[in-house]
């Protein structure tokens, strides 16, 4: 009975061990993070999508104090993935493709520098990935891209109502005209990816 007991709690420990090494965190910020929350929550391998606040001055920021643009901050999403179902490169080929990266500080109506292009990168690994991922999409676009590549800075996660706001509102104007066709073009384009 004890070795059976010891048995199972390796095990156990064993899968605990696993279950932690198999995530890895994306956070990138394209415009509205309504947007790419959306888009990621219907990623395979995406664990966890939080919209949030990264890249400011100021601790704590309120939603109100960002649309300032004062606070420095970029609304960003921050995604919480299984590497070995999706991996970073894939996460960064689906960013270029729901967000225009030529637009300096605006994407679409949303104009500000909290509608930055930007990835926060949170391991050399990843910065690395990153600047290759960029380089090879500087083709793609017939403008020169925008976006910043930069060592992740404190994360805040933003107020309760934005989290799973194309669910939670997916009759809402924005939703239906802004981030509705954002989901359908990554749908369409990345097919294999879509849980």
């Amino acid at each position: 009975m004890k070795i059976i007991l010891l048995v199972m709690l390796f095990t156990f420990s064993l899968l605990a061990k696993e279950d932690t090494m198999e995530k890895e965190i994306a956070t990138l910020g394209g415009g509205c993070f309504w947007c790419l929350e959306a888009v990621y929550e219907e990623t395979k391998g995406v664990e966890a999508v939080v919209s949030g606040y990264a890249g400011g001055h100021v601790k704590n920021p309120t939603y109100e104090a960002v649309c300032t643009g004062t606070t420095g901050h970029a609304e960003v999403v921050q995604i919480t993935f299984n590497p070995h179902v999706i991996n970073y490169a894939q996460i960064l080929k689906i960013f270029w493709t729901i967000h225009d990266p030529t637009t300096l500080n605006r994407q679409g109506n949303d104009v500000g520098t909290q509608y930055r292009s930007v990835i926060f990168y949170h391991s050399e690994t990843q910065k690395e990935v990153a600047e290759a991922s960029l380089k090879e999409s500087l083709g793609v676009f017939s403008k020169p891209i925008v976006t910043t590549i930069l060592p992740m800075p404190t994360f805040y996660p933003a107020e309760a109502y934005h989290q799973n706001y194309f669910k939670n509102n997916p009759n809402q104007g924005y939703c239906r005209v802004v981030i509705a066709p954002k989901v359908a073009k990554f749908q369409h384009t990345y097919e294999d990816l879509v849980k």
